[in-house]
């Protein structure tokens, strides 16, 4: 848990992604991305930003890819914490998997756990087995990926571990409701703030993303008006505030005890 009473600029940035071509989207995003500089201090782009929710190797990269390359310049030259997931193909093995890239060049990497067995994610990727936490100018953030989101235990904050969870996704609009529902659920029972950021446009398989990124306080509620258009949103997240109602309204500590087996 964070020590120190620090702001945080959040911004994300919904975009709508060309098919399974990096080179593209590395390009478009890194124009959308230029105002930015001075104004944020972390950016989280949706899942699989650089091919949309594919289920082939277009567009998979090893761990030193282009596309965390890029990734790595855009942190440095921001001077932001860049998160973001792609294909990653590794040992013979593919994986969506999220990472986030420090102004140093340091990467925090999580892999998904739940794979969208509904899309056929689970035939092609091979699931994560761990959380990661991500420490950043006095904050500590949890992040997750699209589906992930459906499952608390997986997101349970313990201990009151993180500050901020972050999940980046592809979730269509026939389910938007749930969407928006969910990240407000989370943010609720872990007294935390929650990013989740989604796409817009219509994929390669035809599917259509209505977008409703949001930025969620520790009680639920949207911060800032969600949106079906491309656009970059930011919100500047107060700790002082997150640690008062904490200290106020402490139901973490009436919190269920039990055992999480990966």
């Amino acid at each position: 848990m964070s020590t120190l009473n620090q702001d945080l600029r959040v911004s994300y940035v919904q975009a709508n992604l060309v098919w399974e071509d990096p080179i593209s989207n590395c390009a478009q995003l890194e124009e959308s991305l230029q105002n930015l500089q001075g104004h944020t201090d972390v950016i989280v782009l949706p899942e699989m930003f650089s091919t949309g929710f594919s289920m082939s190797a277009m567009g998979a990269e090893i761990s030193a890819g282009p596309t965390v390359q890029w990734m790595k310049l855009q942190a440095a030259r921001l001077q932001v914490l860049l998160i973001g997931s792609l294909k990653i193909k590794e040992s013979g093995k593919y994986f969506n998997r999220l990472l986030a890239v420090h102004p140093s060049g340091k990467i925090d990497s999580y892999d998904k756990r739940h794979l969208f067995r509904m899309g056929n994610e689970d035939s092609f990727y091979t699931a994560g087995n761990s959380t990661c936490l991500i420490s950043y100018k006095s904050w500590s953030i949890a992040p997750f990926v699209c589906y992930d989101l459906r499952f608390p235990v997986w997101s349970r904050n313990v201990d009151l571990k993180y500050d901020l969870a972050v999940y980046v996704a592809n979730w269509p609009a026939a389910r938007t409701h749930a969407w928006s529902s969910l990240l407000r659920a989370r943010a609720i029972e872990n007294l935390a703030y929650v990013v989740g950021v989604n796409r817009v446009g219509v994929d390669g398989n035809q599917l259509e993303y209505a977008g409703a990124s949001s930025i969620v306080s520790f009680k639920g509620e949207d911060l800032l008006l969600l949106s079906s258009e491309a656009l970059i949103q930011t919100e500047t997240l107060s700790f002082e505030a997150l640690q008062d109602f904490r200290d106020k309204f402490p139901a973490h500590l009436d919190a269920d005890d039990f055992t999480l087996q990966a």
